[in-house]
C-alpha cells in the first residue's frame, strides 16, 4: 500500500458543491490503511486552507495542511523565483488576494511589470489583452497559474479553465509561458511530495485528467489512478501516451485498487 496518495478535487472528489457518491467512504478507507492525504487542486481560485475549509463543510474530516492548489504552487515560486519582482496580474481578483497576501509584489501598470502572470478570470476582456501586450517585451517573464483549459462543474458540465485564458494571451504576445506552474509541473510534484514526505515511489495520485493528474504521476513515478467522473472519458485513453496505471468509474471504486496494492 502506498503511504501517501495525492488526490485531485474537481471532478474526483466533487462536481461543484456536490460530493461525488461514495467518495466520503473512499477517503475514509484511505484514511484506515494509514496513508497519508494531500488533496491537490489545480483550481488557483483557493489556496489550500480554504480548499480545507470547503472539504469540512461538505462533512469530510480534513486536517490544516492536507490541501493545496495551484495558487499555493504559484505564490511559493513567485517567493523563491521572483521574490520582489512586479507582477502584473491577468485573472479573478480573489486570486489577486491571495498572490498580495502572500507577499506578491502586483502592479496595476502594464509597463511596469517584470513578470506578466495569467489565470482564470470570468470577466476576461479585449482590455486584457491590451495589457498583455503593454506588459511583454524580452524581458518580461510569462507565467500560467496551471494548464486547465476546462473544468467540470456543477453536474459534471464543462466550463473554461485558466488554460484558456493563458493560451489566449500566449497568442497575442506570440510567446508561450516560461512556466505554466499547477500540476504537472516540476514544481507542484515537489510541493506534494514534500508536504507527504514519501518517496514518489511511495505514493498514489488519483485524478480525473490525463494531462495533469495522471502525467504528474507518470512523470514522477507515482502510481496512477484515473476517475471517469470529471473530464476524462475512456475514449480518450484510446491512442493517448499517458496511460494510467488503474482505471475506474469513480473515487466510490477505489478499495479495488487498493485491494491490489
Amino acid at each position: 500500500m502506498s503511504r501517501g496518495v495525492i488526490v485531485d478535487l474537481d471532478g474526483t472528489v466533487y462536481h461543484g458543491d456536490s460530493l461525488l457518491p461514495g467518495a466520503g467512504a473512499a477517503l475514509d478507507s484511505l484514511r484506515a490503511s494509514g496513508a497519508r492525504l494531500l488533496f491537490f487542486s489545480n483550481n488557483p481560485t483557493h489556496d489550500g486552507g480554504a480548499y480545507v475549509e470547503r472539504l469540512r463543510e461538505m462533512g469530510l474530516g480534513v486536517d490544516p495542511g492536507e490541501a493545496c492548489s495551484a495558487a499555493d504552487v504559484t505564490v511559493e515560486y513567485l517567493q523563491a523565483d521572483h521574490a520582489g519582482d512586479a507582477v502584473f496580474f491577468i485573472g479573478d481578483d480573489g486570486i489577486a488576494d491571495i498572490l498580495s497576501t502572500n507577499g506578491v509584489t502586483l502592479t496595476d501598470d502594464p509597463g511596469a511589470a517584470d513578470v506578466l502572470l495569467a489565470s482564470w478570470e470570468p470577466e476576461f476582456h479585449y482590455s486584457d489583452m491590451v495589457d498583455a501586450l503593454w506588459a511583454y517585451d524580452d524581458d518580461t517573464t510569462f507565467l500560467g497559474t496551471d494548464p486547465d483549459r476546462t473544468f467540470p462543474s456543477e453536474n459534471g458540465a464543462v466550463a473554461p479553465g485558466s488554460g484558456a485564458i493563458i493560451n489566449a494571451v500566449a497568442g497575442v504576445i506570440e510567446a508561450e509561458p516560461d512556466r505554466i506552474l499547477g500540476k504537472p509541473s516540476p514544481e507542484a510534484t515537489r510541493i506534494a511530495l514534500d508536504r507527504l514526505d514519501v518517496p514518489p515511489t511511495e505514493c498514489l495520485v488519483v485524478g480525473d485528467r490525463l494531462s495533469t493528474d495522471i502525467a504528474m504521476g507518470e512523470r514522477a513515478g507515482m502510481e496512477t489512478v484515473l476517475v471517469l467522473t470529471g473530464i476524462t472519458d475512456r475514449a480518450d485513453l484510446v491512442g493517448s501516451q499517458i496511460q494510467p496505471d488503474h482505471v475506474i468509474d469513480s473515487l466510490a471504486d477505489l478499495d479495488t485498487v487498493l485491494d491490489e496494492s
